[in-house]
């Protein structure tokens, strides 16, 4: 069985239906032809996540996720770092729902773990397009798509 873990540092955060999520993040990961070795998603303030970027990535903003890639050769493994208090301002800056903008931020740190990039406005309009689609089979339940 995959190993899909969520934990929380600095904060008090439980995500709403794990089970489920976690199932979506596994079928994300079949459609893009990989599998998992093992994902941690670590749910964080924004002074933890603050910290890791400067000491890790030598940049002294705030970011909504920063995601570690452990993977070798078969299957995906690593930590992604998700900002709780930057995924609920954002939320508000988009005017969408919070689980609907966490579960963004999800697909993302999944997809740059899948070897996808955001740093041209191509990769970005790429990941994007990734994230809808992805994001649109939380809403269907998967017994009834075809």
């Amino acid at each position: 069985m995959p190993l899909i873990h969520f934990f929380e540092e600095q904060i008090r955060f439980k995500l709403s239906k794990p089970r489920k999520t976690t199932a979506w993040i596994l079928e994300v990961i079949s459609l893009e032809k990989s599998t998992t070795k093992g994902l941690n998603f670590i749910f964080c303030n924004d002074s933890y996540l603050r910290k890791i970027n400067i000491e890790y990535l030598r940049h002294h903003n705030l970011t909504d996720i920063i995601t570690f890639d452990y993977s070798e050769e078969s299957g995906i493994q690593g930590d992604v770092y998700i900002s709780i208090q930057r995924v609920k301002e954002n939320a508000l800056k988009f005017n969408t729902e919070f689980d609907d903008e966490l579960h963004r931020v999800i697909v993302h740190g999944v997809l740059h773990l899948l070897g996808y990039s955001d740093k041209t406005t191509r990769a970005k309009a790429t990941m994007r397009k990734k994230e809808d689609a992805y994001l649109s089979l939380r809403a269907v339940p998967r017994e009834t798509r075809k």
